[in-house]
């Protein structure tokens, strides 16, 4: 388990924990949005069963899903990586002041992001690399920033890393071909072109070398380029999940999908490939959108898996 600053437990008095340490990487969680979303288990989780989520109460309630509501909880969330002496940004939320037709949840948010980042010592020039681990609105959000009545790059010194299939699929003349569609209504031209027209964008396919201890690998299912970021540092490992799952029923019950695959048995194999090589590994999985502790190991158990230990980041 790796080691962080300060203590985890959830005591008022402790002092917050927001950075741990994996061999000679440094990371630090930066948060943009946590709290109980407007949809119950059935809509943000469609093929679930409410003795599922029963089953896993103990678990669940009240970090993840409001037993009382049924309403799920869920966080938008940047990892902040420091390694070989770059700092290197994963995900980067829903953004301040974008308007999202059919997802008013992310519609015109006004956050204290930037406060954040600073916060964790990071100012938008000091950015290295920016990984979009898919182009989804609530991932590449905060690629830009509104000066006057234009969107320019939050971090003008970073090369933006996106996957080839995504920046493919998700052009805006396409849009009417996917299964989320307008939900992704505004991305490009708010979030992605402005970087691409500033030059820092640089697309990927398969895998890709970010540094010695990062390496980024295709895992579709939610999206066509839907990725992950391995780490491995000095013996630690972890993994940097994405989207590829949303909440921690899925550790349990790894079968059920959110309702924003584009490919419902694609997510499942990812997911199912990521889950035995965490577990064979004792591998760190850190997801984007998890509440709570935020990241966890997890051990197999008979027909499937289970949460061994959270993280040592202080609750949300």
């Amino acid at each position: 388990m790796p080691t962080g600053s300060g203590s985890s437990r959830h005591d008022p008095a402790a002092p917050r924990v927001t950075t741990i340490e994996l061999g000679d990487v440094q990371i630090t969680r930066v948060m943009e949005f946590s709290d109980t979303t407007p949809m119950t288990t059935d809509v943000f989780f469609p093929n679930s069963k409410p003795e599922e989520w029963e089953r896993h109460a103990a678990v669940l309630d009240p970090h993840h899903w409001d037993a009382t509501t049924d309403l799920t909880r869920a966080a938008t969330q940047t990892w902040v990586l420091r390694s070989e002496g770059r700092t290197i940004l994963i995900d980067t939320g829903a953004g301040n002041g974008k308007y999202r037709p059919l997802q008013p949840i992310w519609s015109y948010m006004d956050t204290d992001y930037l406060a954040n980042l600073a916060a964790a010592g990071v100012s938008p020039e000091d950015v290295d690399i920016v990984v979009n681990t898919h182009l989804h609105d609530d991932h590449v959000g905060w690629n830009t920033r509104l000066e006057g009545r234009d969107w320019v790059p939050t971090f003008p010194n970073a090369t933006y890393l996106m996957p080839h299939r995504d920046f493919e699929y998700w052009k805006p003349e396409n849009l009417h071909n996917t299964k989320f569609g307008r939900g992704n209504q505004n991305v490009y031209e708010d979030s992605i072109d402005p970087v691409i027209e500033a030059g820092l964008v640089t697309t990927w396919d398969e895998s890709h070398a970010i540094d010695a201890n990062l390496r980024l690998e295709l895992a579709p299912g939610h999206t066509p380029g839907a990725s992950i970021i391995h780490l491995e540092s000095a013996g630690e490992r972890a993994i940097f999940a994405g989207d590829l799952l949303h909440g921690a029923i899925q550790v349990h019950e790894p079968h059920i999908n959110s309702c924003f695959e584009e490919d419902e048995d694609g997510a499942r194999a990812s997911r199912a490939r990521m889950f035995a090589h965490a577990a064979d590994h004792r591998a760190l999985v850190l997801p984007a959108h998890l509440p709570g502790h935020g990241a966890f190991e997890l051990r197999r158990r008979p027909g499937g898996y289970e949460v061994a230990a959270w993280a040592p980041f202080s609750r949300t």
